[in-house]
């Protein structure tokens, strides 16, 4: 009776504005954003997935022509599992690359990069670097001519493609030599397999046919991750066959996998060159799959148009269930555009972002960061699964932090704190990759404990407890730990940090707002979580909670940290993130935060920050912060404000710079910022609170549940 009791309570609270009056005529909704492609253009490659592997196509609709797209959105084939390291010959290791520092009396080792040459910055280094993330290997046309030479992008004429976002194909159709080709790309919604099917008379012709081309790991930071220059450094081996395909099997290193390929029509596989093979079909309908394994061959006893009808049953269930957002009835020019970065942000986060472990920011198109993720973007790339109705692709990646609990608890514990420390850039394994600035962030720690809730929030059981409860509390105690009282103005503060503007120094940085609300929110829901769970409050968590500073301010205006009294005269504290917005915004208002304070900061930061060295992310972050401050024009126009971060290609990508092209976080922030837009947030009664009531946004929605 208690459970059911609580259940109910929950829905009252959470369940309450997940429906506004008016059904959507979804399929309508989702297909008029369906992106179209006319012509060969590096940053207007599609991408079909599952979460855990996504394969990203050229205008062709394979991988045709990776070289030509390697500076855009490259065409990646990436895994969750698929990880790789260079050799350590000299035998490096993680203490290596710690080094001492004394924030609060005491020493504390933190794992950094090294800017002296010599075995420490080797060490750091590597470490960072390795593991990497595996590009796969591309699939792709082999298209000639008649004389024997390939056919080159600037050939190929009518270009006509578009992404079925209802069914998750990438439809392709194209003219070689006045010949039609027609292709549909997708992948299998549980498996690491793509689906393909060709037609076209260049095939009996022998003009056309597939190849599958193999590189070794860069080990770059941020590239497509295909070196093509050291054939001698790994394997390609075709290591069984029948008449319905063959198994590869690919070596490089320590790392092993196996490509496995399945035909509907006869076919034969041929190397064409190291590392390059060529599949020639005989009829002018030709199908197959390609399925991607870590440890053994992949059995494929399913059809190709097996994969197909998984592709597109998985898909419209995902439309038709969770939430929608219809903006077709707004007469804000503007409309149009965020009701497009909408729909095509929901299935980038699907595809990209909803694996088993916490996704890289470029997800698995091509690698930043060594491909590896970092744990202060998790929320960016999570939350929002939550506020639109799908909790579960929210927890798919909460299982890794068990798994990396005890790294988490080392490095507590190495610098003398309780409970778990949650690394920022990590791997699988949840090893701690060496940064001079990550190492330092404090702001991904209380993220598990507000994803927690989420579930939570959904589905309120003891079963929920049970399960993240243990991390809940050990989250907790490192913050508790982790805060520094000053006997002398009777307070709890944090220091040694770099904030999530991260243009401050860790040796300078006290109390910046967004963390000191991030401390007051999390530590408070990790007290209901012990009363749930039948504990007593955590009386030193309470003092803890009770003691800390208000935000720090000046004239009216609230400061990027206690010491940084200059920071409206200083370009470095009006650059980057502006995360004291997030203090309300990401976060519920508190005691700590004068809401006129608060209001004077967003006007003077829309105002004069340099938003020019800004992120994606950071726009939703304005727009929740003045939603909750009763500025819904100001967040619509933060929103979508004309920026070069806040910019989104064709394909839905949130576009950063030449680095990054793509930038999921920036995705994932836009359609929390819409969710509460448009549902809310605890205590908020109004409807649709973030957008306009002048008329211009008629937005229509259902089944969106309210911020915390």
């Amino acid at each position: 009776m208690k459970k059911l009791t609580i259940i109910f309570i929950s829905l009252l609270l959470f369940g309450c504005k997940t429906r506004q009056t008016g059904r959507i005529d979804r399929q309508a909704l989702v297909e008029r954003n369906n992106p179209h492609v006319t012509k060969f253009d590096n940053l207007s490659s599609l991408s079909v997935g599952n979460g855990n592997f996504a394969f990203t196509a050229d205008a062709t609709g394979l991988q045709t022509f990776p070289e030509l797209y390697a500076k855009g959105v490259p065409l990646g084939t990436q895994s969750q599992w698929g990880w790789h390291s260079f050799p350590n010959p000299n035998g490096y290791t993680p203490e290596e690359a710690l080094k001492e520092y004394d924030f609060r009396g005491k020493k504390e080792l933190y794992s950094v990069q090294f800017s002296e040459k010599g075995r420490q910055h080797d060490a750091a280094n590597w470490l960072r670097a390795n593991p990497h993330r595996l590009h796969l290997g591309n699939i792709g046309f082999e298209l000639t001519k008649k004389d024997g030479s390939l056919v080159q992008p600037g050939e190929i004429e009518a270009v006509d493609q578009y992404l079925d976002l209802w069914t998750g194909t990438i439809r392709s159709s194209f003219k070689v030599n006045g010949e039609l080709v027609t292709v549909r790309t997708a992948v299998h919604p549980s498996k690491d397999r793509v689906a393909v099917d060709v037609s076209s008379p260049l095939i009996k012709q022998g003009l056309l046919k597939i190849n599958l081309r193999f590189s070794y790991p860069t080990g770059n930071h941020t590239d497509d991750a295909c070196d093509r220059t050291v054939p001698e450094k790994h394997r390609t081996e075709i290591v069984s066959q029948n008449q319905n395909g063959y198994v590869i099997k690919r070596t490089l290193d320590g790392t092993s996998y196996y490509v496995s390929l399945k035909v509907s029509e006869k076919a034969t596989l041929n190397e064409k060159d190291k590392h390059y093979l060529v599949l020639a079909p005989e009829s002018d309908h030709f199908s197959f799959t390609c399925e991607f394994t870590d440890s053994a061959a992949a059995t494929l006893n399913d059809k190709p148009a097996t994969a197909f009808a998984e592709s597109s049953g998985y898909w419209q269930n995902f439309w038709k269930r969770g939430g929608a957002a219809d903006f077709s009835r707004a007469t804000d020019p503007r409309a149009k555009e965020l009701e497009r970065r909408v729909i095509l942000s929901q299935y980038l986060m699907a595809i990209q972002s909803s694996g088993m472990y916490p996704p890289q920011e470029t997800g698995l198109t091509y690698n930043s960061w060594f491909g590896k993720f970092h744990l202060e973007m998790h929320w960016w790339h999570a939350v929002h699964f939550a506020l639109w109705n799908r909790i579960d692709l929210l927890e798919r990646s909460m299982d890794w932090y068990a798994k990396a609990y005890p790294v988490a608890k080392s490095i507590a514990g190495r610098q003398g704190f309780d409970g778990a420390r949650w690394m920022k850039m990590t791997d699988p394994s949840g090893a701690e990759a060496p940064s001079s600035v990550g190492s330092f962030l404090i702001w991904q720690q209380p993220h598990f404990i507000y994803m927690a809730e989420l579930i939570y929030r959904d589905h309120p059981t003891d079963e929920v407890i049970k399960k993240y409860g243990f991390l809940v509390e050990e989250t907790a105690k490192f913050m508790a730990s982790f805060t520094t009282y000053d006997q002398q103005k009777d307070r709890y503060s944090l220091k040694g940090i770099i904030a999530a503007q991260e243009t401050h120094r860790a040796s300078e940085t006290i109390n910046p707002p967004f963390e000191i609300s991030y401390w007051h929110y999390a530590m408070s829901i990790a007290q209901k979580w012990r009363e749930r769970a039948g504990q007593k409050r955590n009386a030193e968590w309470d003092r803890i909670i009770a003691k800390l500073p208000p935000l720090a301010s000046k004239d009216g205006l609230y400061l990027a940290s206690e010491n940084a009294t200059d920071t409206y005269e200083d370009i470095r504290f009006t650059s980057d993130h502006p995360a004291v917005l997030g203090a309300v915004g990401i976060l519920p208002q508190n005691k700590l935060i004068r809401s006129d304070y608060m209001s004077n900061t967003l006007n003077w930061i829309v105002k004069n920050w340099n938003w020019e060295e800004t992120w994606g992310w950071d726009y939703p972050m304005l727009a929740m912060c003045a939603a909750r401050l009763n500025e819904p024009a100001k967040a619509v126009d933060g929103l979508l404000m004309d920026k070069r971060t806040n910019t989104y290609l064709l394909n839905g990508h949130n576009y950063q710079d030449a680095r990054l092209r793509v930038y999921l976080p920036g995705n994932g922030g836009l359609l929390t910022a819409v969710a509460m837009m448009c549902a809310g947030w605890d205590g908020n009664e109004a409807q649709t609170p973030g957008f306009p009531k002048d008329g211009t946004w008629n937005v229509v929605w259902e089944d969106l549940k309210p911020m915390p």
